[in-house]
């Protein structure tokens, strides 16, 4: 029997939230996908959170963001850490590499001005940069056989 489509996949790994959190992340998502033209979804069904990383290449160290689906929210994970300038003070977390955002709004919280100037100065640090013309393609990097519960 033949594996099925990485969409089919990712939408699996959805419907074990929520339907209120599984509908944040599929806006989520498609927000991501209409801002990043180009990016490849690198998705990884990990022991605490399904994480959709957006990247340049299939390298997990070439990810620019990441959205993250635990069971009562979804985070935006900005790749660019201590060199962000974030002068409203958004972002959480202490990391070099990494910090986010929890989506309270869902998609709509990334039409935030304050929130796509994180985003845009994001794209400005990565290397390699996104190539819009690129393929968009889905990638399942891993599936974890231990999970945490989806569902609070």
């Amino acid at each position: 029997m033949a594996e099925p489509s990485p969409k089919k996949q990712l939408d699996g790994f959805i419907a074990k939230f929520e339907p209120a959190i599984a509908a944040r992340a599929k806006k989520v998502l498609a927000a991501m996908r209409k801002r990043l033209p180009g990016a490849l979804e690198l998705v990884y069904d990990n022991y605490n959170a399904l994480a959709i990383g957006f990247a340049p290449t299939e390298r997990a160290s070439d990810v620019i963001f990441s959205i993250a689906v635990y069971p009562k929210w979804v985070s935006l994970f900005l790749f660019g850490g201590q060199k962000l300038k974030d002068p409203k003070k958004l972002l959480k977390g202490s990391g070099n590499t990494v910090r986010h955002i929890v989506l309270e709004d869902g998609a709509a919280m990334l039409e935030n001005a304050d929130v796509k100037a994180l985003m845009d100065q994001c794209l400005k640090l990565a290397d390699p940069p996104l190539y819009p013309k690129q393929r968009h393609r889905l990638i399942i990097k891993s599936i974890s056989a231990k999970q945490r519960p989806r569902r609070p």
